[in-house]
């Protein structure tokens, strides 16, 4: 799904930030149907906010998570904090961090810029969204 089309270069030909990597990568992968607007908005989380603080990566794919699973506002339900504390609790858990600044420090590379970083939360992503869908759809 989205890290399969990360690992295969999504975004690398660009110069797309962490956060358009995901948001851009997970339209295709799950088929969002986000136009250019909708897709801009995710161009200021980039470099954790600018500020170095919660990673882009991880922001982009809460707007993710909240396209697919929230009907028209978060207050409908309790679900979508769920699936945003399980993706930032996995991804720290795998990584170590959450922040920009850290996650730089120990993954980025001139070479690979922040890749693992980016790789890392579309598979946790993916983990969460492929089991969501399969829940969704036997009910």
């Amino acid at each position: 799904m989205l890290a399969e089309l990360i690992k295969n270069g999504f975004g690398e030909d660009g110069d797309l930030n962490c956060a358009e990597k995901i948001l851009g990568g997970a339209n295709i992968a799950y088929n969002l149907n986000l136009d250019t607007d909708v897709m801009r908005l995710a161009s200021g989380f980039g470099g954790g906010m600018a500020i170095e603080d919660k990673c882009g990566a991880l922001t982009a794919a809460i707007m993710v998570l909240g396209k697919l699973f929230v009907k028209e506002r978060a207050r409908e339900s309790e679900k979508i904090k769920e699936l945003t504390r399980e993706l930032f609790d996995d991804y720290k858990r795998e990584m170590g961090y959450i922040d920009c600044q850290p996650l730089k420090e120990m993954y980025r590379s001139q070479e690979l810029e922040c890749s693992n970083v980016i790789l890392k939360a579309a598979e946790v992503l993916d983990r969460i969204v492929m089991r969501e869908l399969k829940y969704k759809e036997g009910e």
